[in-house]
């Protein structure tokens, strides 16, 4: 469903280093640069989620959905983070749709919050779901679905959910469950996805 569901590789080597923003001195694993990211994503998480964060640090505009990914992963990509993927991949829709959804989702949520139409945590979950579903990053597309949920559940007076980031595992024991939450909510049901973001800090 997203990259949450793609096991990491201790041993694999990155083929393509083009973009990277580590030292050149050595091949780096897989599972070495995913340290690096969850490193970068902490100083995000600090900043959006050690106070509530306000409207205007967390607008939840179009220019701040792609800048939250760049804060997340800009210290270790400079081609991938915050750039909307220009590539079809197996997840996602097409790469020409990105920037059309993207904006559609920013107003769907001001109308949701407008209108009450649904509370906090179904709204998170919509964000959430949407987000993965639009897939518009070449990488990190899970974490910032995850983040910007948690961004908003902090920002309306609720705690974050406490994601388990070693989702990527394939021995995470609720790496299935998220998964097949995640494909309920693609067929309309978002009550198992609105269960987890009931699971707060």
């Amino acid at each position: 469903m997203d990259d949450s569901t793609k096991p990491i590789d201790d041993a694999t080597p990155i083929d393509d280093i083009s973009g990277l923003k580590l030292p050149r001195d050595k091949v780096y694993t897989l599972k070495e640069i995913y340290v690096y990211e969850a490193n970068n994503i902490a100083l995000a998480t600090l900043k959006y989620l050690s106070a509530t964060p306000s409207k205007k640090i967390a607008p939840f505009s179009y220019a701040w959905l792609l800048e939250l990914h760049k804060e997340m992963l800009g210290d270790v990509w400079e081609w991938a983070a915050g750039r909307c993927r220009q590539v079809e991949l197996t997840i996602g829709i097409k790469a020409y749709q990105i920037p059309m959804e993207l904006k559609k989702l920013c107003d769907d949520i001001a109308f949701w919050q407008a209108n009450k139409t649904f509370d906090i945590y179904e709204t998170a979950t919509r964000i959430h779901h949407r987000a993965v579903q639009i897939h518009p990053f070449l990488n990190g597309n899970g974490r910032w679905s995850r983040m910007l949920a948690n961004i908003y559940l902090k920002q309306n007076g609720s705690m974050p959910v406490k994601w388990q980031e070693d989702l990527l595992s394939s021995v995470n024991p609720k790496r299935d469950a998220y998964i097949e939450a995640l494909k309920l909510a693609d067929s309309g049901d978002y009550t198992r996805l609105i269960e987890m973001h009931r699971i707060t800090y």
